[in-house]
């Protein structure tokens, strides 16, 4: 599982990077990372450290790197893909089903995470603005899936396989209950905002062609198998479906497209 999930790391990096809205990062530091040279910043759910390694270059001044991930393996990855950059990081392998460490937030300038809010519940999200507030951390949410897709060429079930999926979405992701899903980014707004939060948002959206054909025979499958676990009577119909995508993708005509949302969070000044 964990090298699967390196492997769609991997895959999707290129063309999260290509989707990330640096304006959004600019203001951000604009509005809260001006006043010192030194930051300390907070990953959740860091994966490879893709995040990091992003955001590293963006972000002014010297900063200390605190991610946090339940998987030892790809923290392992962490550090091998991330000893050129000039930050310090340190790695800490824990499960996020619950935010019951307010130390894990104590003095971070930046809390940040990327396509993680889809993942987790209302009462989570409630919990990480508390959290944010106490320590007057900044906000930075990157790729969050809001439930719209498209593929060209089209198929016949291409709505249906949509809809499975997006219900797939809500369910129990093991972070605090029934999943925001689609709806992670409203949720969160409404989150940030109702504790006092400037909250700005940017379409980060993937637009996937040729060159990313093994990251769309990735999504393709995974839609299928999230699909064909809602609705096993028509696993037969899902398959086709399967089938036909990726002989699309074979052919080199495929183009998917899949969007998300950055959000960006901060404190009201008084």
């Amino acid at each position: 599982m964990t090298d699967s999930l390196a492997e769609w790391l991997r895959l999707r990096e290129a063309a999260d990077w290509e989707a990330r809205s640096p304006r959004l990062v600019q203001q951000l530091v604009q509005a809260a990372l001006h006043a010192g040279t030194n930051y300390n910043v907070l990953d959740l759910g860091t994966g490879t450290g893709s995040n990091l390694r992003y955001l590293a270059a963006r972000l002014p001044g010297r900063q200390r790197w605190l991610v946090v991930d339940r998987s030892p393996d790809l923290l392992a990855l962490v550090t091998v893909l991330n000893q050129s950059r000039d930050c310090e990081i340190e790695t800490l392998q824990r499960d996020l089903q619950v935010l019951d460490d307010p130390g894990l937030f104590a003095g971070r300038h930046l809390v940040t995470a990327s396509a993680l809010l889809d993942l987790v519940s209302e009462s989570w999200l409630r919990s990480l603005a508390a959290h944010c507030r106490a320590a007057g951390a900044a906000a930075l949410f990157a790729l969050t899936y809001n439930g719209r897709s498209s593929c060209f060429p089209e198929e016949p079930e291409d709505e249906m396989i949509r809809e499975l999926l997006n219900q797939h979405q809500h369910t129990d992701k093991g972070l605090g209950g029934v999943a925001a899903g689609p709806d992670a980014v409203a949720c969160a707004r409404r989150c940030f905002t109702e504790i006092g939060y400037q909250v700005r948002t940017e379409p980060t959206d993937w637009n996937l062609g040729a060159a990313h054909a093994d990251m769309q025979r990735y999504l393709i499958g995974d839609w299928a198998r999230a699909a064909g676990e809602l609705a096993r009577d028509r696993l037969p119909l899902i398959n086709n479906w399967r089938g036909r995508r990726l002989a699309h993708i074979d052919a080199g005509r495929s183009r998917i497209s899949v969007c998300h949302h950055d959000l960006a969070a901060w404190p009201r000044q008084p």
